[in-house]
């Protein structure tokens, strides 16, 4: 009986350690099916608050270009009382200082939607860049890719945002003009979307341009890394641009 009965445990440990074996093992690790979804429902979501903040500002330019047109009203009104001799040069100097804080106000708004247009703009082109980045590989140090729709420099050597100076330094020299830097180091939409670049920085250049041409040639000759994107995102990304610095990573 004794010997039955083991004989039934033995089969009994056998049946479910094979049922085990068969049975799938529990993912624990985010999927990269998962990831894609997490960062596409992540994107959308950006998309709408940067849609729904740039709303916001169009309303507070139309009133602060309200004030603008009031402001001018009171100025032209003010010189023709002080050529009356109705009041005194003093209080047409507030009148004109009124303006200009106005104007300083409307000019400010707008470089805000600017400014957000932009870094929507050129953070979706780097998304839609990994992407294609991440079908080719992992790509060795000195390593230069280039398709229809971005190019990728590795870099030669160790590279910190503190070396930006020398690459400010460049193309001023050669073009006259300041680097036309749309975000340094960490911005607000990389914060929203989770992306770590802190050491990077972009730079709003068309890589195909005789500028951005002679930019990436000098961060080549000097082991820099850049990644450059070509290509806009319709409806969505205008902008092409250069990053500079070893590719965001999410965090």
């Amino acid at each position: 009986m004794k010997a039955l009965l083991l004989t039934l445990v033995l089969l009994i440990s056998a049946a479910d350690s094979a049922a085990q074996k068969k049975r799938p093992a529990r993912q624990t690790k985010t999927t990269p099916a998962q990831s894609t979804g997490d960062l596409t429902k992540l994107r959308d979501e950006y998309i709408k608050a940067t849609k729904d903040y740039k709303a916001s500002l169009q309303k507070l330019l139309t009133l602060y270009q309200d004030s603008v047109r009031k402001a001018e009203e009171r100025v032209n009104q003010s010189q023709k009382l002080l050529a009356e001799g109705l009041i005194s040069k003093r209080e047409l100097e507030r009148s004109e200082q009124a303006l200009a804080d106005a104007k300083l106000k409307v000019s400010g708004t707008e470089q805000q939607v600017a400014s957000a247009d932009t870094q929507i703009a050129q953070t979706l082109l780097e998304i839609e860049g990994e992407k294609q980045i991440a079908k080719l590989g992992p790509a060795r140090k000195g390593s230069f890719v280039t398709t229809a729709s971005f190019i990728r420099y590795t870099g030669a050597g160790p590279w910190v945002l503190s070396q930006a100076g020398k690459i400010e330094s460049f193309f001023q020299q050669t073009f006259k003009r300041p680097l036309p830097i749309a975000v340094f180091g960490q911005g607000a939409i990389h914060n929203q979307w989770h992306l770590d670049h802190r050491n990077a920085m972009d730079v709003s250049l068309n890589p195909d341009g005789p500028e951005g041409q002679a930019l990436m040639d000098f961060m080549r000759r000097n082991g820099i890394p850049f990644s450059a994107f070509r290509a806009a995102i319709p409806g969505v990304a205008t902008g092409p641009h250069i990053h500079i610095g070893l590719p965001s990573h999410r965090y």
